[in-house]
């Protein structure tokens, strides 16, 4: 089985085109296009985001198909990312894909854009199989999964608030750091002492696997108001090393808890996140082999992920035709 995806549910445009041998997904292209018109905003903005789409995606999906060598009328399936995201963005995608599965007569899926992050894992362990424990962790997305079958989840925890790499990105703007600011503090940190000042941990009273990162976010904003512009400055790679290690410390403290109580065969981290190298680091320390992060090219918003999770949904469960929507608030557990 062969499948042209396609993702747009935010600011990457990506084409990819995958194939299914007996459960294993080869990646025969990944084209990536990232929009860069919303670092002067400071934060995405989903009008732009919608017409950068539109003004990449017949490139962006040609150059695909010619990277992998295949003809349009050679594919099995078309997919693309159904949500969830920003409603104009998947609008892009998902009509593009529809069109072009119309054009060639093939059947047409639309893939949860979460589903797909977990995806991300089988494409970077070919061996890996469920049941597994999963946690997303990007830009919109901080949840705690369990994957029972290839295509069965259990909504395990979430984020109360922000997501982690929303704390990373609103904390980057209190520092001055632009945007997007994950990367940055993540740089800056290598040179920070992580002690330098300890941020308060969030106190969650709901019982589960349940992070929050809104408390976070205000003691930075509360503690750079107080310590003024020239002290920041002296000392930022201490603060966003310091911020950092309290948002990767309150990520293993839930999943160490997880894991322990779960006692899964696998760990997989997901997520844009997932590339964090201060997490990377004490994520490997803490659980050993047993820790699986999806490699840096499928982390971020990717179609080849999306492609492995179209390709097994249509062996499952068949297509989904030319009447299926976008959905910009789909949960994890909604195939």
């Amino acid at each position: 089985m062969r499948v042209l995806a396609i993702e747009t549910s935010c600011d990457e445009t990506s084409a990819s085109v995958v194939e299914m041998v007996e459960d294993r997904f080869d990646v025969l292209s990944l084209v990536v296009r990232s929009q860069v018109v919303h670092e002067e905003f400071g934060g995405i903005v989903p009008e732009l985001a919608a017409r950068a789409h539109v003004e990449v995606i017949y490139d962006v999906v040609r150059k695909s198909l010619e990277d992998a060598g295949v003809r349009p009328e050679s594919l099995d399936l078309v997919a693309a990312t159904k949500g969830p995201g920003l409603a104009a963005s998947l609008i892009v995608g998902v009509q593009f894909a529809k069109t072009v599965a119309l054009a060639v007569g093939r059947p047409f899926v639309g893939v949860n854009h979460l589903i797909g992050h977990v995806y991300s894992a089988y494409l970077t362990d070919p061996d890996l199989r469920p049941p597994f424990l999963t946690l997303i962790v990007s830009g919109g997305h901080t949840e705690l999964v369990w994957v029972e079958d290839w295509y069965s989840f259990r909504l395990l925890g979430h984020t109360l608030d922000d997501a982690a790499g929303e704390a990373f990105d609103k904390g980057g703007r209190t520092l001055g750091l632009g945007y997007p600011a994950g990367p940055k503090i993540d740089r800056l940190a290598r040179e920070g002492n992580r002690e330098f000042h300890r941020f308060p941990k969030p106190k969650i009273k709901r019982r589960g696997y349940y992070f929050s990162f809104s408390g976070l976010k205000t003691a930075l904003l509360h503690y750079v108001r107080q310590k003024g512009e020239d002290f920041v400055k002296e000392n930022l790679h201490h603060i966003a090393a310091s911020y950092q290690e309290a948002i990767v410390s309150h990520l293993l403290e839930v999943v160490e808890r997880a894991v322990r109580e779960l006692d899964p065969p696998r760990l997989a981290v997901v997520g844009g996140v997932a590339l964090n190298s201060r997490l990377r680091e004490i994520f490997t320390e803490r659980f050993g082999d047993r820790v699986l992060f999806s490699d840096p090219k499928y982390c971020t918003d990717n179609a080849a992920m999306i492609g492995a999770a179209g390709l097994k949904k249509y062996e499952l469960f068949g297509e989904d035709g030319q009447g299926v929507g976008v959905y910009p608030y789909l949960g994890v557990v909604e195939p």
